[in-house]
């Protein structure tokens, strides 16, 4: 186990782009090259291990929703439930302007607008939407357009006078600050998500692409982020609300996002839908959306390479029949792969003894250490390990976390294609159909997989999984009376949903990457934000008063620090700086840096091991933290 946390705590940051000469060489080619070194060393580790809290900003006399920086990045601002809206100066830790809004309401979100740091929009649970110029402290602009609380505004960084909202009436509206406004023109709804699912549905979040800013993701009340190309919608009234036609949205305008284990039960309405998605956001490409999932976890999307769900595509695989012996009957032939182009090659010592300690951590039930141990060991084997893979599904099979049979599922195959001769990734991945309630596909495979290896057929295993296979088909669907009655069901469980909405779920698009550790079932404003110049780690607050930072590359959890009494519901970080700003349910705001280098971190060990202990003690066992929040995590 020390060997174990001594090989990851010795790593460095290695990245050619900060090596000392290469930086004396920029800074003789470009102008912005302090700007450039700053972003660079943003989230350099040996920075977020000496992340400690900075400063408390006090001013606030409610709980702080929502925080912005500014294009410049020196000042921060901050909306709250007392309706205030202040501006920070969190370098001197100083209030640079306090203006109470005309908003009766809690305040959810603060935008400055592009271009424009001298005009900031706010938008609130009283409905309405407002403009201010920070130097005059009073409102340029007012919309009242919503019907219900409004959550979240968006900007986009090349349109300086344009913005959209998000409202808990499942009404998208795109406004113009220009224009003199006239509530519930027809110049200002663009999305009406009423008119696709049904009179509950909600906006919950907003997020503008920063490079291809003509895409708008949205976040509802049900679990599907939705990707909208908005040269393809047209604004409407409303006076055709009534009407499934209203937004003029044509089918190929929106793709939709879901994690396949939800998605596959999921494309019907659910009555009491728990998992919304409480917070969405691009990376700083925009190629990626980051998606903050309600009772769930946090996901990673993949915008170019992104596919539906596979449950079951076994690869292609050929056999030669060897007789081993004369019978007649054949029973000592075996089948052997043709043109099999991967092995279960032996595994380098390193990687091995990644293996070992991962074995050990799954015999002794401890599933979160041995998943990321075997999660460290597949990126050590750049040449792909199916046994690592397959060894990885059974911790996952065996911890079952909300995802996680659905995650050995998709391991099952990384398996299978590298090794099409792999019988257990066979047997576990039809394990996994059927977990997953695909009764049918885990028959098809287990005979696939019999057909594929008839020596395994009497196997005692094979045996067990066929007659619970039986079972299942027998309770769910034994007459095709019974599959007539679950097809009206499903029908009926859609509700109002349209046949448009229907099939936008139905081709529904996987994750690439998810996120695990926090929890996030109390509130609805949880953010989840990229941090660095390339988004090398991903930062999110919990419902235990911590937040989170997890390594991008690995999905490891790098650290967890203590920032609210309560719950943190806003981790912002700073667009160059190695600093971020903290809010939840207390009246204040956090401001988190690195510390002196003579100073030792407080942060946790990502393998359980306090490293300080002091007035902001950190949580010690992230595998202890899992155990408390099993009501959130397993399924």
């Amino acid at each position: 186990m020390f060997e174990l946390r001594s090989m990851i705590n010795s790593k460095r940051y290695e990245n050619k782009s900060n090596n000392i000469g290469h930086l004396l060489h920029d800074r003789m080619l470009y102008t912005d090259f302090g700007s450039q070194v700053r972003r660079r060393l943003q989230a350099s580790p040996p920075f977020l291990q000496r992340l400690e809290l900075d400063s408390v900003l006090k001013g606030h006399e409610g709980c702080v929703n929502c925080l912005e920086w500014s294009s410049c990045g020196r000042i921060l601002a901050s909306g709250s439930d007392d309706f205030h809206l202040i501006l920070w100066n969190p370098f001197a830790q100083k209030i640079v302007r306090k203006i109470l809004t005309k908003h009766t309401g809690n305040m959810f979100s603060v935008k400055f607008m592009p271009k424009f740091n001298n005009l900031i929009a706010t938008a609130a649970a009283d409905k309405k939407i407002l403009i201010f110029d920070i130097n005059a402290s009073e409102s340029l602009y007012t919309c009242e357009c919503h019907s219900s609380r409004v959550k979240r505004l968006a900007t986009a960084p090349d349109s300086p006078y344009i913005f959209w909202s998000a409202g808990e009436d499942g009404i998208v509206l795109q406004l113009d600050h220009r224009e003199k406004h006239i509530c519930n023109s027809a110049n200002n709804r663009l999305i009406n998500l009423t008119s696709f699912i049904d009179a509950n549905a909600e906006a919950k979040c907003i997020a503008v692409n920063p490079i291809r800013t003509e895409y708008i993701a949205v976040g509802a009340n049900d679990p599907y982020a939705r990707i909208y190309d908005r040269r393809m919608l047209k604004t409407f009234s409303t006076a055709a609300n009534d009407s499934p036609e209203a937004d003029g949205r044509p089918k190929e305008s929106v793709t939709y996002y879901c994690p396949g284990h939800i998605s596959q039960n999921n494309a019907k309405r659910m009555e009491h839908e728990s998992r919304a998605i409480t917070y969405l956001t691009f990376n700083a490409t925009g190629t990626e959306l980051l998606v903050n999932m309600g009772a769930e976890h946090i996901y990673i999307y993949d915008l170019i390479n992104a596919e539906q769900p596979v449950f079951l595509n076994l690869p292609e695989y050929k056999t030669t029949i060897n007789n081993t012996d004369n019978n007649a009957d054949g029973a000592g032939a075996t089948a052997t792969p043709q043109n099999q182009t991967h092995s279960r090659r032996k595994l380098p010592e390193q990687i091995e003894e990644y293996k070992k300690w991962g074995n050990e951590f799954l015999e002794n039930e401890k599933y979160y250490l041995a998943i990321r141990t075997y999660s460290d060991a597949i990126r050590l084997a750049s040449f792909g390990s199916p046994v690592l893979y397959l060894n990885r599904a059974t911790a996952y099979m065996r911890r079952q976390w909300y995802g996680d049979i659905y995650a050995a599922l998709r391991d099952c195959h990384t398996a299978l294609r590298l090794d099409p001769a792999y019988v257990k990734a066979h047997f576990r991945l039809a394990r996994s159909l059927l977990e997953l309630g695909r009764p049918q596909d885990a028959d098809e495979c287990l005979k696939e997989l019999i057909r594929r290896f008839p020596s395994y057929a009497n196997n005692h295993g094979v045996l067990m999984l066929n007659k619970d296979i039986r079972e299942n088909c027998q309770t769910n669907s034994s007459s095709s009376q019974q599959h007539e009655q679950f097809a009206v069901a499903d029908f009926l469980a859609r509700g109002e949903m349209t046949d448009e909405e229907f099939n936008w779920r139905c081709k529904a698009k996987d994750y690439k990457e998810r996120l695990l550790g926090h929890c996030n079932t109390t509130t609805d404003i949880k953010e989840a934000n990229y941090f660095g110049n390339e988004g090398q780690f991903i930062v999110a607050g919990s419902d235990d008063g911590n937040f989170f930072i997890w390594e991008r590359k690995s999905g490891n959890i790098h650290s967890i620090y203590k920032a609210d009494s309560a719950i943190v519901n806003c981790v912002l970080p700073h667009a160059e700086l190695c600093l971020m700003a903290t809010s939840g349910i207390d009246h204040d705001i956090k401001i988190w840096s690195p510390m002196k280098e003579n100073e030792r971190p407080n942060f946790i060990d990502p393998l359980g091991r306090c490293v300080e202990e002091n007035q902001m003690k950190m949580r010690t066992d992230p595998f202890a933290i899992s155990n408390r929040n099993a009501f959130c995590w397993n399924g």
